[in-house]
């Protein structure tokens, strides 16, 4: 793969997320706009600790299986880069290795040869403590400073790369690039910086495309193709029913980020105070005046999952008017009486589990800030026990069964009967995952953090 400078690069982003599906015809439509790479993410932490902590994919292997085979295909006929970020949902090695495996399998069925390079980014805890006593991790807003023992108690820690680690497994011969956890801009501002495209248009450009679709009148339609040269970038969808305007556009600057005129990269800040946002024509925006401003020290973003006990969970449903008209007091009621019978019964003091209860239907999503409290027709009730292990979990919400089963409101001279969706009632959810890292590492090179494994296939068909 040459490396020359080019007058413009063009990116296609098919989705927001590899497994989410997309229209196959928007993909050749891209190549037929002269797509020059393909970047799609491949996770995320907005679902969850889960993930992360698990080292489990969010998404169905068949679905996966489905998008990389149009992209594979794709880019294998256009002689053009793939790149897949964050594989796996979270990133971790097996993460990367749970989508190369994929990959391997659709290369061989459909006889393609591309060479196909892994990087990852799990980050060993030894190696972190280094870091941590050499004074090169510092504490994001608004967690303090780390302490060793957080490190030790992470199930999986992994980095978010740069795009540096993505252009190094281009230079050095890959055609399909599966990596670890990596901003989600990285992935498309690697080849067009690779290319000499300015930083300034080229991460803006990726972070606009960085959801597919998300940033067009019809997200569910397909992705866009971004066009970035020395000036600016233009984003046009591939659907050619669909459309891109300023406001849509410029919007997507509010998307995950603290403040919409800048984007903290690992090796700098985007900012973009001074973009224009121009309709090329009713489908088409341009947009200029991005700037990019290189940090004095290149960090790495660390994200890091630990268990933080065993949920077990039971749902009934309330349609009683009577408990209804009080659901407040009847939920304060219920809080009370699982608390005294559970130490009543298997004798645990409220320090040595915990739970939640949650009333869908009536304030669960937004409690306190509901704007329109009020009487509901009916509600769900969930109950969502931790504990140190499993068995005192299930425990727990078995002695709260008969109660989520027939507690009656004050004033009530009768049993009512409520809902369980589910028997047994119980559920048990296994291993509940928290976030804990918020902080970020001094690096000595943009990619010392971060392993390349570059292979060959040769399949032929």
């Amino acid at each position: 793969m040459d490396n020359e400078r080019a007058h413009q690069i063009k990116v296609l982003a098919p989705t927001g997320m590899l497994g989410a599906g997309f229209p196959e015809a928007t993909v050749e439509r891209g190549l037929a706009l002269g797509a020059d790479v393909i970047s799609v993410d491949g996770g995320s932490t907005d679902s969850g600790p889960h993930y992360l902590g698990a080292s489990q994919p969010k998404t169905t292997r068949a679905a996966v299986a489905r998008d990389l085979r149009i992209l594979l295909k794709a880019a294998a006929g256009a002689d053009i880069p793939l790149i897949v970020g964050s594989c796996g949902t979270s990133g971790t090695d097996s993460g990367v290795d749970w989508v190369a495996g994929i990959v391997a399998d659709i290369l061989a069925a459909e006889g393609l040869r591309l060479r196909v390079a892994r990087i990852y980014s799990e980050q060993a805890t030894d190696t972190l403590l280094t870091c941590l006593d050499e004074g090169r991790i510092h504490p994001l807003p608004p967690l303090g400073e780390l302490q060793p023992q957080t490190l030790r108690s992470c199930t999986h820690i992994v980095g978010a790369m740069g795009h540096e680690p993505i252009v190094a497994a281009l230079e050095a011969g890959a055609q399909v690039v599966l990596a670890g956890r990596a901003t989600d801009t990285a992935i498309a501002a690697a080849y067009p910086l690779m290319k000499g495209m300015p930083a300034g248009p080229a991460w803006h450009a990726a972070k606009i495309i960085e959801c597919g679709g998300q940033c067009t009148s019809d997200p569910r339609a397909g992705g866009v193709l971004a066009t970035i040269d020395s000036d600016g970038f233009t984003i046009e969808p591939l659907d050619p029913t669909v459309a891109c305007t300023p406001i849509l556009v410029a919007a997507h600057m509010l998307y995950e980020t603290v403040n919409p005129f800048e984007m903290r990269e690992p090796d700098g800040t985007l900012e973009v105070r001074d973009a224009v946002y121009t309709a090329v024509d009713d489908r088409v925006v341009r947009v200029e005046g991005s700037r990019f401003h290189v940090a004095d020290q290149h960090t790495v973003k660390l994200e890091g999952a630990r268990i933080t006990g065993y949920e077990t969970m039971s749902f009934s449903a309330i349609r009683d008017p009577r408990i209804l008209a009080d659901i407040d007091g009847w939920a304060d009621l219920m809080r009370t009486m699982i608390r005294q019978r559970v130490e009543q019964t298997i004798g645990l003091g409220d320090d040595k589990y915990a739970f939640d209860l949650r009333l869908y239907g009536h304030n669960a999503v937004l409690a306190e800030l509901e704007p329109a409290p009020g009487p509901p027709r009916e509600v769900g009730v969930m109950l969502l026990v931790n504990a140190p292990d499993q068995q005192t979990a299930t425990a727990v919400a078995k002695v709260a069964n008969p109660l989520m089963l027939h507690l009656p409101t004050a004033g009530m001279d009768y049993l009512p009967s409520l809902a369980f969706a589910t028997s047994p009632a119980e559920i048990e959810r296994g291993p509940a995952y928290e976030f804990v890292l918020n902080h970020v590492v001094d690096t000595r090179t943009p990619t010392d953090m971060f392993r390349t494994e570059l292979e060959e296939t040769a399949h032929h068909g």
